[in-house]
């Protein structure tokens, strides 16, 4: 298979994965379904939830009213070799906002809760923090699959089967890196193939692609890498508001950092751009971490 059909072929079952079957409404709810991604941990990726549960949330809504924010918590692993149904309860509608809670189950218990607000565009007060302008540009970057020999089979299929082309700013993390211990980093980041002109379908990807690497900013500051022997990494929730509208088949700067760890626990934020430098979402997520031998109080 050619570079590009497979580009088209990963983004094809993105898109299928985020096209939920609906059924009908359970009291106040309205239910929905959808597959999994398969995945070498056999556990479901974060930000695939994430994006199915918005979506769902959106088909409840008309069109013009779009989600500019939404907190969720990651109840339990998800198993990726079963699908995944969710239930949209329709908290409020008023003239502006819209209110709507999302829970995902497997086997009859949640896995995912998120709650989300919705609004009618307009006008307003604007100012956003600048873009970086120190970074090189993505053609400059090598993409992750790219940079890493001596990954594990598995570990080195999920980079090249990924939607995502995704290329760190600095040594990725998948192995040990020789970089400074720093709680931030950036990453370039974009589908690897063009999407349908839907806002709520990029808006949706957005969301995958936000829990891609956000993590990152925590392990750099230990000098951990995913492949540590003994690392143990959870998210455990995520937050995300979005400013501006964005294509994630364009490439979009992730823009991250760590501002505190303590007590098995990181928090993790990051600004997401546009390569003119519009600002298009803001990130949060804390996560648990186990790092073995953790040899400095200086790094924690």
């Amino acid at each position: 298979m050619s570079t590009e059909n497979h580009a088209v072929r990963t983004v094809e079952q993105l898109l299928a994965v985020l096209d939920l079957d609906s059924t009908q409404a359970r009291t106040t709810e309205d239910i929905f379904t959808g597959a999994s991604h398969p995945m070498p941990s056999g556990r479901i990726y974060g930000g695939q939830v994430l994006a199915q549960s918005l979506i769902a949330a959106e088909r409840t809504l008309p069109e013009d009213r779009a989600v500019h924010s939404m907190h969720g918590y990651f109840l339990r692993p998800g198993d990726a070799s079963q699908g995944i149904t969710i239930a949209v309860d329709r908290i409020h509608d008023g003239r502006s906002f819209s209110t709507r809670r999302s829970q995902a189950y497997q086997n009859g218990v949640p896995i995912f809760s998120m709650i989300a607000s919705f609004q009618d565009e307009g006008p307003g007060v604007e100012h956003a923090e600048p873009m970086p302008t120190d970074v090189p540009a993505p053609e400059d970057l090598l993409p992750d699959e790219a940079t890493v020999e001596g990954l594990p089979g598995g570990a080195a299929r999920m980079l090249t089967d990924r939607a995502a082309d995704v290329r760190h700013i600095g040594q990725p993390l998948y192995l040990p890196n020789t970089d400074e211990r720093v709680p931030q980093q950036g990453v370039w980041m974009r589908l690897r193939a063009p999407l349908p002109d839907d806002p709520r379908l990029h808006r949706a990807a957005l969301a995958y692609l936000s829990d891609m690497t956000i993590q990152e900013s925590i392990l750099r500051a230990h000098g951990a890498y995913w492949a540590l022997p003994g690392l143990k990494v959870a998210s455990l929730d995520h937050a995300m508001w979005w400013h501006r509208p964005a294509r994630v088949d364009d490439w979009l700067l992730y823009v991250q950092e760590s501002p505190n760890a303590r007590g098995g626990r990181g928090l993790a934020t990051g600004r997401i751009y546009t390569r003119d430098g519009s600002l298009v979402a803001s990130v949060a997520q804390e996560i648990m971490i186990r790092v073995p031998d953790v040899d400095s109080p200086a790094q924690a």
